[in-house]
């Protein structure tokens, strides 16, 4: 069952790193996928809200404010949908920011998988601490 489930992991994590690449973000492309038994149920990758020019960065190259990380898209995304993120795993190519985690905790996501760790892993202690399993998986682009 464990190496059943490794293959998944690894599946669906191509996916979220596939999924990145349609960021317009200079700074760092992220993408994201959540499943709910063996089915996607949604998809984000990082970027301006809807009816925004897909520019993430000002002339400095920081990232503007409003610019949406992509778990907190797909999230979204469920939530304007039939589906519940609930006992969902999100995949996301790198580990959730303090502020995601408190959207990925609410919503009933009970696995975070994800392929690089950001600078800041206060996001992925916060998880764990609300019984959220993480799991940390490399993948090669």
């Amino acid at each position: 069952m464990e190496r059943k489930q490794k293959k998944y992991d690894r599946a669906y994590m191509r996916m979220a790193q596939e999924w990145a690449k349609l960021s317009y973000c200079k700074r760092k492309q992220v993408g994201a996928i959540i499943v709910k038994g063996r089915m996607i149920i949604s998809d984000g990758f990082n970027g301006a809200p809807s009816g925004f020019d897909n520019c993430c960065e000002d002339k400095e190259g920081n990232t503007n404010w409003y610019v949406l990380h992509a778990e907190a898209n797909a999230i979204l995304k469920v939530a304007s949908s039939t589906q519940s993120c609930k006992n969902s795993t999100l995949y996301i190519t790198l580990s959730p920011c303090k502020e995601c985690s408190k959207l990925i905790h609410q919503s009933g996501i009970k696995r975070v998988v994800y392929s690089q760790a950001y600078k800041d892993t206060s996001g992925i202690q916060f998880l764990e601490k609300a019984g959220v399993e993480t799991a940390h998986l490399k993948i090669q682009e």
